[in-house]
């Protein structure tokens, strides 16, 4: 007989493996398959990226036990500051500001961050050390397997040759999700035509744990406070959006002319001295969304189901939130003796997400083609409108409390 799991989670990221872990503490069995072998220690050259963790992220990761197993502090975000070009630099006095606005620690609930940067090698390492907690999840990493749905459950051929059995399967296996595309569910991508380059700075002076947004003609530039470390007491994270020919050419500067453009693009911030570390990182951006999130014993969460433009650095954030949603309507059903794998679940679960999701896409869409069009008649729109956003503290309050996920 095949063993017989509750739910077979395929891929095992940041997305995937938090579900796991908050299922498999309410006692459901969980088989959790993961291409790639999970490292309890920090790998920087396994990913480059920097994640921006919306506040309302950090309780899940606290739930899953994830969060107490960083091998390095995160770093919290206490302002964010947004400029329409490389215009005056938000700092004196925000009633000054022509083309910016700034997000102070008055605009968010009390003793609350704005969110969290957390490093991909400390998320990863953090995950590894904290799977093996679970008595009822059962991790396989190196491992694939061969899917066959039926109406009653879901076969798994493993490539160890094990062969097991799943009342409901969950594709969190990223954009290019293979059980995505073995059911035939169609994709709509939007490409931008760009590149995002990723890459982490030392600087003299102290970022304070400000967050930068500058939107520049050829795409956004950010750059996103980073923990210190030994080595360099002030870091730094940019993710720069251009055209693949100048991302290209960028990300093979030498060191001294690198951090030259990347001060160009700080608009007045003095960071002092620029100094880049490590690799430097590209990636392809495009946004895109699956047309329906079920099929028979399958659903899709995180980037299997929807991927966005980083511009407001929410892309993550909306797989954790299809984990909380998910979470929740699984331990009810668990509790209830229901079939989770049914029609009316799988529906239920596309509901409560998909119109919710396919918002946030259409947004980040829009926020990219607004703020990289310089018509200006469109150019004197956006900063009359984040003008009148500095000046409407309750407006910026409660903009402020969506974007943290609370």
């Amino acid at each position: 007989m095949a063993e017989e799991y509750d739910i077979c989670i395929n891929g095992g990221g940041p997305i995937g493996s938090t579900l796991a872990c908050l299922l498999a503490q309410s006692g459901m069995r969980i088989l959790l398959l993961e291409r790639h072998a999970f490292t309890t220690t920090l790998q920087p050259a396994l990913d480059g990226r920097a994640y921006a963790l919306a506040e309302g992220v950090r309780p899940l990761l606290e739930e899953a036990g994830i969060w107490a197993h960083l091998p390095a502090p995160p770093q919290p975000i206490q302002h964010i500051h947004v400029l329409d070009g490389q215009g005056r630099y938000p700092a004196v006095s925000p009633l000054s500001v022509t083309n910016g606005l700034t997000f102070t620690p008055d605009d968010a609930p009390e003793n609350r961050h704005f969110g969290w940067m957390v490093e991909a090698p400390n998320l990863l390492a953090s995950i590894g050390r904290t799977i093996s907690h679970y008595e009822t999840l059962d991790v396989r990493a190196p491992e694939t397997g061969k899917f066959t749905f039926s109406p009653h459950h879901a076969s798994i051929a493993l490539t160890s040759g094990e062969r097991v059995r799943a009342k409901l399967v969950i594709a969190a296996d990223g954009r290019g999700s293979t059980l995505r595309q073995q059911v035939k569910i169609g994709l709509t991508r939007i490409p931008y035509h760009k590149h995002a380059l990723v890459a982490v700075l030392a600087h003299e002076h102290p970022h304070d744990g400000a967050a930068l947004e500058n939107f520049l003609p050829q795409g956004p530039f950010a750059r996103l406070p980073l923990p210190a470390t030994t080595q360099h007491p002030h870091r730094s994270a940019i993710v720069w959006t251009d055209t693949a020919e100048r991302i290209h050419h960028f990300s093979h500067l030498p060191d001294n002319a690198f951090a030259r453009h990347v001060r160009h693009r700080l608009g007045q911030e003095n960071l002092g001295t620029l100094t880049p570390i490590g690799k430097r990182w590209t990636y392809p951006l495009a946004s895109q969304y699956a047309h329906r999130y079920i099929a028979t014993r399958l659903l899709l969460i995180g980037d299997a189901a929807h991927g966005l433009h980083p511009v407001a650095g929410q892309g993550m954030n909306l797989g954790f939130r299809d984990v909380r949603t998910l979470s929740s309507l699984l331990k009810e059903a668990f509790l209830q003796g229901d079939d989770f794998g049914d029609t009316a679940f799988l529906e239920k679960y596309q509901r409560h997400t998909r119109p919710g999701n396919l918002l946030m896409l259409a947004g980040c869409d829009v926020m990219e083609r607004l703020f990289s069009n310089q018509n200006l008649l469109l150019s004197a729109s956006r900063r009359l409108g984040l003008k009148a956003l500095q000046r409407m503290p309750h407006l910026r309050r409660y903009f402020v409390q969506k974007a943290m996920g609370l």
